[in-house]
């Protein structure tokens, strides 16, 4: 656990989930998604399914509304002391939902055959525009790549313990 998961769980009421809730940050912006208890739902028809994830996105929604203000005020609180955004989300079940969370520039150079793959799914209709084009490239990477993505991370994290524990420059 980290210094921002610390003092998170410090902050966040024990009532507001059930289970470990996901943190994650980068340079921008603090994400914290909270677990909340799966409604019971009841019936034996066949749109038991579509029924849970109704009352999963009602749940989520539910507890977006009724801690508004507390979670602004815990978040303006992270900023002042992380320097970063903090967005909000809640999962219920098998339901995910992020409220409202940064969506960042990053600066690219790409030669010609990366534009024209970009150009192509724009023209077949897969993203509306090149920056559209390129964020569901890095999350289609993401997806089929994840347990190497999460190699990476925790390398990189290896590297980090392993500098900060070094002699000094």
């Amino acid at each position: 656990m980290n210094e921002i998961e610390g003092w998170l769980l410090g902050r966040l009421p024990d009532q507001w989930y059930e289970g470990s809730p996901e943190v994650t940050a980068d340079r921008e912006e603090i994400v914290v998604v909270l677990p909340l208890a799966s409604p019971s739902t009841s019936g034996d028809d066949e749109n038991d399914e579509q029924v849970a994830r109704s009352a999963e996105a009602g749940r989520i929604e539910r507890f977006r509304e009724d801690t508004r203000t507390q979670r602004m005020h815990i978040a303006d609180d992270a900023e002042r002391r992380f320097g970063r955004k903090v967005a909000w989300g809640a999962s219920c079940g098998q339901t995910r939902t992020v409220f409202t969370n940064l969506s960042v520039p990053v600066m690219t150079r790409l030669r010609q055959p990366e534009r024209r793959v970009l150009d192509t799914l724009v023209e077949a209709g897969v993203a509306r525009s090149r920056s559209d084009a390129l964020a569901w490239s890095v999350r289609l990477v993401g997806q089929h790549e994840g347990d190497w993505i999460a190699q990476l991370r925790d390398a990189l994290t290896a590297v980090r313990e392993a500098r900060s524990a070094g002699p000094a420059a």
